[in-house]
């Protein structure tokens, strides 16, 4: 099942992609990026300018979509990390908050305890963040005059 999109505040963007900035460099990583469930890139740092990011963003959902399918079929919820070693780059991947996908790439100038380390740090930052946006949400649609406007009533408003 997708998950609905959610709404990025700029406040929040902006600690975000300094959280991401922070881990790429003290995890010596080449790139770094956040993806929420539905394979849309929130935000980047390091040497992304070679990358197609949004194909990355993409499939790295898919992939946690993939795992996930394999994680229950052996009676997980989820695996909520995981590594893939290459000849050159390595990709650590781990799901924050159960919302969105944090990706680090990264060659032989780091190692994968680094990167762990870094990335339990970023990854309680990064949480806290997405409790701070949800509340920002949720407060923002209390008072929202949209709020009581369903599905339904969009679609009798189109009907011929």
């Amino acid at each position: 099942m997708v998950s609905p999109q959610f709404v990025m505040y700029e406040e929040e963007y902006q600690q975000i992609a300094a959280v991401c900035d922070q881990l790429c460099r003290e995890s010596n990583s080449k790139v770094v990026f956040l993806v929420d469930k539905n394979g849309q890139l929130l935000a980047s740092a390091g040497q992304t300018e070679n990358l197609d990011t949004t194909s990355l963003a993409s499939l790295t959902a898919g992939n946690i979509a993939a795992t996930g399918g394999l994680a229950k079929l052996i009676g997980e919820r989820e695996f909520s990390i995981l590594f893939h070693e290459g000849e050159r780059d390595n990709l650590h991947i781990s799901i924050v908050g159960g919302r969105v996908i944090l990706v680090v790439i990264f060659d032989n100038r780091s190692s994968l305890g680094l990167v762990r380390l870094r990335v339990k740090k970023a990854s309680q930052q990064l949480g806290a963040i997405m409790e701070q946006l949800n509340r920002k949400i949720q407060s923002a649609s209390v008072g929202s005059p949209f709020a009581e406007i369903t599905d339904e009533d969009i679609d009798n408003l189109f009907k011929d």
